[in-house]
């Protein structure tokens, strides 16, 4: 499979991007979570079809994506960008899987344009703020934050590896280094400024009631036993007409990374029902 890494200019900052697979092949869009960033792909991308065009973008101030202070990381902002940068990438039509906050961008997405999302597959994304049950270091940075530098200036690799346990569960599973390295790239205003702006689109209306008025065809994924998210949760989506669940034992907030075979053998039936051929 072809890869490709993209630095896209625009104003306000580059975005980095990553393509794999057939450029004239249906288009996946992959977003990935809050203090993510493309690597959070990098075990499923494999396992997907190799018939489709994957598109990974990192979200503003995420990854290699530019970093900088001040506006831009509200949800519709984000989606702003994917959007734009799917444009530059000639892409007209896109199926979008988006992992947490990636799940919220890419719902923004489709209600600023809903032309050009055709479905949407989320993994582990709140359904609401009812949902939430901690983000770990980022939490207590939202908390704090008059300490919020000091402990942003400490950050070892020991305490980014206990801030990213709590996006696994499955036993014995490690986070790799390159996810560590991305998390320490990451800026303090980036990361607050982009998890404020999740709250507050979830504060604004919950996911499922955005979705019901998009009617886009939709997947479900939760691992069972998310530390961030209640797994409970995927049962809010039943309420959007047609939406499709699935809630897999053993596993945690980021399935694609604790079992991406297992993650593909359930994406890839929904994406064949809405490829874009």
């Amino acid at each position: 499979m072809t890869t490709e890494d993209l630095l896209l200019p625009f104003e306000g900052g580059d975005m980095h991007v990553r393509q794999d697979g057939p450029r004239d092949a249906p288009v996946l869009t992959l977003i990935h979570g809050l203090a993510g960033s493309t690597h959070w792909w990098d075990a499923l991308v494999p396992e997907l079809d190799t018939a489709s065009r994957v598109v990974r973008i990192d979200l503003l101030g995420h990854g290699r994506s530019a970093k900088p202070q001040g506006p831009g990381y509200q949800v519709p902002d984000h989606a702003q960008r994917v959007g734009a940068v799917l444009d530059r990438l000639s892409v007209e039509r896109t199926v979008g899987i988006g992992h947490s906050t990636g799940g919220l961008v890419l719902t923004a997405l489709a209600e600023e344009r809903p032309a050009l999302v055709a479905a949407l597959a989320l993994i582990d994304t709140g359904a609401s703020l009812d949902d939430f049950i901690s983000n770990g270091f980022i939490g207590k940075l939202l908390l704090a934050p008059g300490i919020g530098p000091l402990l942003w200036r400490i950050r070892t690799d020991g305490l980014v590896r206990k801030a990213l346990s709590t996006a696994f569960s499955r036993p014995g599973y490690e986070s790799p280094q390159q996810l560590v390295d991305d998390t320490h790239a990451m800026t303090l205003h980036a990361t607050l400024a982009t998890a404020q702006g999740a709250a507050h689109y979830l504060k604004q209306r919950p996911v499922p009631p955005r979705l019901t008025a998009l009617a886009k065809p939709l997947l479900v994924l939760f691992g069972e036993e998310d530390r961030r998210w209640r797994s409970s949760t995927a049962t809010n989506y039943t309420s959007v007409p047609g939406a499709r669940t699935h809630v897999l034992p053993g596993l945690g907030h980021s399935p694609m990374l604790e079992d991406p075979q297992q993650t593909a053998a359930l994406l890839t039936p929904f994406l064949q029902a809405h490829s874009l051929t």
